[in-house]
């Protein structure tokens, strides 16, 4: 691809992949929405570089160029009424019913009665979903919500679901939602849902019609559509041969090479297929030809990245959403990641890349029927990854210009054509602002997890349409794309899309945030664990939904992603602070740490809000220690003495009360109201001394300062803190090797003092290999044992120099703070020690709450006295001199002669209030006592 600028014109050429110049491209006046003829049932046509040509060659002034942010409200095309509208109710009429030019004069009751009037070859009305989490949420929400505004029935299509004993146990918010559930064994994927024979066998047992397959496990396997359609069973996806051809990383790089879209240097450049495009037959990839893209063992792969040059990816051709992709930055490290890609898709051809530098990840949104037709539904920016795993995702691709963005959709519909491609699938590009290039990377042959910000800039809804085609409904027959093309909504005049009468464009801007089991603070490592309280707040613009509830929780075999919140702006910047404050808003408690503070963080700095991002800004990030806002340090340390002495406290008082009730009296000293709490925040140790004075009152004490809190223990847990003026909802989670505190939205982690001898497993998962013989030295820094923790392997490190001695087996399943191992330290004395606290409790600077009138006086007075003799005594020095300051403060108020008439006006405030509110009960009674 190469690139020329000549008085402002911007031109982009589309040849081979060594960048020779083939043709030379037009300006955006010309006419970059044109693109290649195609029929409506048959086609198979240009290749990328002769579309382009023909679209540069062919003129029409009466066609205006696609801007680079669009307005939203169609103002270069014909009016839209009946389109729906994110942003409010003007497309409403009177009756409160969306306004449509084609109103609905029909009705359908049932499947059958559709594919029949709608032109279609397979009636669906029964699927099994082979997938769990928020792929079945989001398949069975979507699709019910088409067949409502269809049948009427939102049951018409009716739902079978997989369910695995951690699922049930998790409480799974899918299972809920389907009309049928078939029970299968645990354990890893390859048990259940990536088990394709026992996919078919469900699916026979159950006697459905189609299987979704949704995202991860077994929807990029070639082979489940190929047993599926062997069987007479409907897959809701592309053929085995498109799936294949394009599905698999290296294949569908062959073809893009085949097709002239420029590829990034890698293990299999160069190699094409011998295509005809005027024969109609799908294209293939011959297992010769593949072979020579891929890397055997770890010497190929390391000749190939010297040859291509570091930093390079390792890259396992059946791999996503992370897994399977390492990044090498020189050839030392090069072996040890290409065995953890291995190790993460098991079997799966490997092959090397040139890593892309300061690149965006865009993509596009490709949806193709059974009759040949195929169109780019927009695109979407997902260069904010961790781990090589999307986080934040939008729609439409913002930072390329039309005329590039154009050539991008233009190629991903010649490739969906050269496969004959079937149903939904995303097509994605490395693209590089400063040059305005772009190249291939993959095609993803499914429905991708971040679909749901094409469907809002689109309006349409991405698996009702995969459903209709699997019915064998023409893209022309569907409504969501006949409004999208503005013809009539139920009419069934075939559709140019090659040159339609209205180009459509995406309405708006779209942000999508993933909401992840992950502790940003140490990585994002994944973690599982129960959900305590799951509360998000949808507002006209912001929507989200869960695969948990918040009874549910996340098993260890799961996927770390349980939410994705999408937020609809009029452009951008409105779409980032709607979600900015649904993020603020949205409360998650449980046994593990999310991504949701550290989001806000992300979308709150300067470069997400200039668009001045890369694939590699977060790993940026991540590498700075980079962290989410939190809360006022000695709020947390306040909050966190609290809790954890207010438990202790507790314990004591649970303690005593059980052996009193078998008989047994414990002595007096074990029945106490005050304890020592230690703890470390960041790199400083804090000693503090916590005690309950009452009820709701608490006395703290650290390095000679005192400070008086009022705390209510909440229902769920929690604790509601009074202090200086304010109130602070807060809540702890005791962890194995710390105490994780959350205040409002913003987290704090107090350590326990920690034993650097003592190797223990993050999270929950399972031990894979150790990197290092037994008894072997290590240094400060070292990885000495690779983990499984949902589906992802982690490195675990060491903190000091010494000698491991394993205590688990490769292969044992650990919990979360489970022993792996021991550490004999080569110099126990060099061991870092934090340093003490020296500094003193903050003081309030508010108004206390309390009354200061004398009959409020010696009501609290009075009220400190009676703790204190229900056994709420303070500890030595500060017993004598606080019960002598009480007791003169007593009897002050009562030789104050004023406190009588005080205390008879409160009692006749009361009795007032009292009378009034008997005699409003008794009228509304009807009760006459005359």
């Amino acid at each position: 691809m190469s690139k020329e600028k000549k008085s402002g014109e911007v031109s982009f050429l589309l040849g081979d992949t060594n960048g020779d110049e083939v043709e030379e491209g037009t300006s955006p006046e010309d006419d970059p929405q044109s693109g290649p003829l195609e029929d409506h049932h048959e086609e198979r046509h240009d290749s990328v570089p002769s579309m382009i040509s023909a679209s540069s060659s062919r003129e029409d002034s009466s066609q205006e160029p696609k801007l680079k942010n669009q307005p939203s409200d169609f103002s270069h095309g014909k009016q839209i009424g009946h389109r729906h509208s994110m942003s409010g109710a003007s497309n409403l009429d009177s009756r409160g019913r969306r306004m449509s030019y084609h109103p609905k004069d029909f009705s359908v009751a049932t499947p059958e009665e559709f594919v029949k009037r709608f032109g279609g070859k397979s009636v669906i009305n029964k699927v099994l979903i082979a997938n769990n989490g928020i792929a079945a949420v989001k398949c069975m929400r979507s699709v019910r919500r088409w067949a409502y505004e269809m049948f009427r029935n939102e049951r018409a299509i009716r739902f079978v679901v997989m369910v695995t004993p951690e699922d049930l146990k998790a409480n799974a918010e899918y299972i809920r939602l389907a009309d049928q559930y078939v029970p299968v064994q645990g354990g890893t994927n390859n048990n259940n849902y990536a088990n394709v024979e026992l996919i078919l066998d469900i699916a026979k047992r159950t006697q459905v019609q189609a299987v979704w397959a949704g995202w991860g496990h077994a929807s990029e396997n070639p082979k489940l559509p190929e047993l599926l359609h062997k069987n007479g069973i409907i897959f809701i996806g592309p053929p085995e041969g498109a799936m294949w051809a394009l599905g698999d990383k290296i294949a569908s790089s062959i073809v893009a090479q085949t097709a002239g879209v420029p590829t990034m240097p890698w293990s299999g450049s160069g190699l094409t297929l011998k295509y005809n495009k005027e024969d109609n037959k799908p294209l293939s990839v011959p297992s010769d030809l593949y072979r020579k893209g891929c890397v055997e063992d770890v010497d190929e792969g390391l000749k190939s990245a010297n040859k291509i040059g570091f930093p390079v990816m390792i890259k396992a051709s059946e791999g996503g959403g992370g897994k399977g992709i390492r990044k090498a930055e020189n050839a030392d490290d090069f072996p040890n990641l290409f065995r953890q890609v291995q190790a993460e898709v098991p079997g799966s051809p490997i092959f090397i890349m040139k890593l892309a530098t300061h690149a965006r990840h865009l993509e596009v949104q490709i949806l193709a029927d059974n009759y040949g037709n195929a169109i780019s539904l927009f695109g979407r920016d997902c260069s904010i990854q961790r781990r090589h795993q999307k986080i934040i995702e939008e729609a439409p691709a913002s930072v390329a210009t039309s005329v590039v963005f154009d050539k991008m959709e233009q190629a991903a519909v010649t490739l969906a054509k050269m496969v004959c491609y079937v149903s939904a699938g995303t097509v994605e590009y490395l693209y590089n602002e400063e040059t305005e290039t772009f190249h291939f990377l993959e095609l993803n042959p499914r429905l991708q997890v971040e679909h749901p910000c094409t469907e809002m800039v689109a309006d349409i809804n991405l698996p009702a349409a995969q459903l209709q085609i699997a019915m064998g409904l023409p893209l022309y027959r569907l409504k969501d794309i006949r409004q999208l093309y503005d013809v009539d909504t139920w009419g069934d005049t075939p559709i140019d899309f090659s040159n339609p009468s209205m180009h459509p464009r995406p309405r708006g801007h779209v942000i999508a945030a993933r909401i992840t089991s992950e502790n940003p603070d140490e990585g994002f490592k994944p973690s599982s664990g129960t959900v305590q309280e799951l509360n998000f707040r949808s507002s006209k613009n912001v929507w989200g939904y869960f695969s948990v509830a918040a009874t549910g929780g996340l098993h260890e075999y799961a996927d770390s992603q349980f939410g994705h919140c999408f937020s609809w702006g009029e452009d951008r910047e409105d779409a980032r602070e709607n979600l900015v404050v649904a993020l603020k808003e949205l409360s998650i408690r449980g046994d593990f740490r999310t991504t949701v503070e550290y989001l806000i963080k992300l979308f709150e700095t300067e470069e997400y809000q200039n668009n001045k991002i890369t694939t590699g800004w977060l790993d940026k990030l991540i590498s700075e220690n980079v962290q989410a806002e939190k809360p006022d340090v000695m709020l947390g340390v306040i909050s966190g003495a609290l809790h954890i002495g207010d438990y202790q406290i507790q314990d004591c008082f649970q303690t005593f009360q059980a052996s009193l009730e078998r008989g047994q009296i414990l002595p007096a000293n074990s029945l106490k109201n005050h304890v020592d709490v230690e703890f470390i925040s960041e790199g400083i140790k804090y000693n503090v001394k916590v005690v309950k004075t009452g009820p709701n009152n608490y006395f703290i004490c650290m390095n000679g300062s005192i400070l008086e809190v009022e705390a209510h223990r909440l229902s769920d847990g929690g604790l509601l803190i009074s202090f200086d003026g304010a109130s602070y909802t807060t809540y702890m989670k005791d962890q194995v090797s710390s105490y994780r505190i959350t205040i409002g939205n913003k987290t704090c982690v107090l350590h326990k003092e920690n034993d650097p001898t003592k190797l223990r497993s993050p999270s929950a998962g399972k031990l894979l290999n150790y990197m290092i013989d037994d008894g072997g030295h290590v240094f400060a820094g070292d990885v000495y044992a690779e983990i499984e923790v949902m589906k992802m392997v982690m490195e675990l490190r060491v903190t000091e120099n010494g000698c491991v001695h394993y205590v688990k087996r490769p292969g044992a399943v650990l919990d979360g703070g489970s022993v792996v191992a021991h550490l004999d330290l080569d110099d126990p004395s060099r061991v870092q020690q934090a340093q003490s606290f020296t500094g003193t409790l903050p003081q309030p600077q508010a108004p206390p709450t309390h009354g200061e009138k004398l009959h409020q006086l010696f009501q609290s007075t009075r009220a400190e006295l009676e703790n204190i003799l229900a056994g709420y005594s303070l500890p030595e020095p500060y017993f004598r001199p606080k019960l002598q300051e009480s007791i003169e403060r007593l009897m002050k108020c009562l030789r104050d002669p004023a406190l009588p008439l005080l205390e008879l006006q409160v009692y006749n405030y009361i009795c007032a209030a009292f009378k009034s509110f008997l005699i409003s009960a008794l009228s509304q009674s009807n009760i006459n006592f005359y």
